[in-house]
């Protein structure tokens, strides 16, 4: 005879016991997979030191140069950049590139000159034999049929051409960091800047000269400031008809007596016709040592041939806490 109930007990055991079996088995089949798992390994962070650049040939770079990846394509170019301007005999065929007559190789040159260059390498070219190409340089783009500067109101730096630009940013970054001494005796004033077009008579030409220096908010004026305030740039620019104390003395009174009109005189310029020459010689004074002083806060050399991204390494800027800044 049957107790009441015992199937029931049977099959609740019977289910507890598959129900825990199943858990058991589950739980062995989950730690062995883990176990049998091959997990790659992680990657470690390494650094290229400079035995491996070193060890890289050229043939190898070239290829890492047209990678597809940014980061290899960065590496490589820095890495090619880091030995051609650390190597002499690079330098000095860059050099030489930028002293031809060939315009398209004088451009070539200048570029990379510049893509290479970086505020750690510039006084690679803090010598006179670099001066004197970069000087040279500028020589072969004199424009013989240059119109002559003496428009108060029109800046001309912005349509010289861009060999011209690229030498005179070398050299005003030069000049701010190492002062115009080499500039000076590499004849900059002699062979370049005196054979701008300033004026046909010598009186003329000073006066050009001085406003130029004066009223103009760009490179050229601020590199010929600098050399005008050094004992042998003033010389050189008096041997060849710039420079005159007279003159000095004739611009700083021009400029004295408008300072003056405008203190005894407190007009207001709202007051004044558009076309009023009073207005018109008051906004000029007041406006031009603003203008000149923050183009040369904002002025700075970016050595950076888009390959990369810009950084700070890749600006120099000048030193506007020095005596030359």
């Amino acid at each position: 005879m049957a107790w009441p109930g015992y199937d029931r007990v049977i099959v609740a055991g019977t289910g507890l016991w598959i129900a825990g079996l199943a858990v058991a088995l589950h739980f062995y089949l989950k730690q062995w997979t883990e176990e049998a798992e091959v997990k790659p390994p992680q990657p470690k962070t390494q650094y290229i030191t400079q035995d491996t650049e070193d060890s890289l040939k050229t043939k190898t770079l070239d290829t890492l140069l047209g990678h597809y990846n940014y980061a290899i394509r960065d590496t490589a170019s820095k890495i090619v950049c880091d030995r051609a301007v650390n190597d002499e005999s690079t330098v000095e065929t860059l050099l030489r590139g930028i002293t031809r007559p060939d315009y398209d190789e004088r451009m070539k040159n200048l570029r990379a000159l510049a893509i290479i260059t970086d505020p750690q390498s510039l006084p690679l070219l803090n010598n006179e034999k670099a001066c004197a190409a970069l000087v040279r340089s500028l020589e072969l783009t004199l424009d013989p049929e240059q119109e002559t500067l003496n428009h108060e109101d029109w800046d001309e730096y912005a349509m010289r051409d861009m060999t011209e630009k690229l030498c005179l940013m070398f050299i005003s970054q030069l000049m701010n960091r190492y002062g115009p001494e080499n500039i000076v005796k590499a004849k900059f004033v002699e062979k370049w800047l005196a054979k701008q077009n300033w004026g046909a008579s010598k009186e003329e030409r000073l006066r050009n000269f001085n406003h130029y220096i004066a009223r103009r908010p760009n490179r050229i004026a601020d590199i010929s400031g600098r050399i005008k305030n050094y004992p042998s740039g003033k010389d050189a620019l008096d041997k060849v008809g710039l420079y005159s104390d007279d003159a000095d003395e004739d611009l700083g009174q021009e400029v004295g007596s408008g300072t003056q009109f405008n203190m005894i005189l407190p007009v207001n310029l709202d007051s004044l016709a558009e076309d009023d020459p009073a207005r018109i010689s008051l906004q000029s004074l007041q406006t031009v040592d603003e203008q000149r002083t923050r183009n040369r806060n904002r002025e700075a050399m970016v050595l950076n041939d888009g390959t990369r991204p810009f950084n700070s390494d890749d600006i120099i800027q000048p030193n506007l806490g020095s005596p030359l800044g």
